[in-house]
């Protein structure tokens, strides 16, 4: 009889620990259960810094360029997005980004696709 209560538990618990496993990789990417493309709409305030590397950077860009920033893939796989190229993003100027808005703890030398973090 303990035996099988000792079996009987050690499947529920496979069984919860399966389940748990599935709920938690599904949707997970780059932003976590977020779209890139979500999250780049978040960027707007930095839409003129991403297009001319010698407009000004906004407070407010680089507090969202922080903390997207905090997960260095996330913040790549926004500034490759698709809504950030269909809105003109260069992905060359867009890099830049962290360094004009000098964040002290940004990723420097993360590969983002064909680019690196400055």
């Amino acid at each position: 009889m303990e035996a099988a209560m000792k079996n009987i538990c050690l499947v529920a618990f496979l069984v919860i620990l399966g389940v748990a496993q599935f709920y938690g990789a599904y949707g997970a990417g780059e932003c976590g259960k977020s779209n890139p493309d979500t999250e780049a709409w978040k960027l707007i305030p930095c839409a003129s810094a991403a297009q001319d590397e010698n407009a000004a950077v906004s407070a407010k860009c680089c507090s969202q360029v922080k903390r997207l920033g905090q997960n260095p893939s996330c913040l790549c796989a926004v500034m490759l997005s698709n809504t950030a190229k269909s809105s003109g993003v260069k992905p060359e100027v867009a890099i830049t980004i962290p360094k004009r808005c000098n964040i002290p703890d940004r990723p420097v030398g993360y590969k983002c696709g064909a680019y690196t973090l400055p």
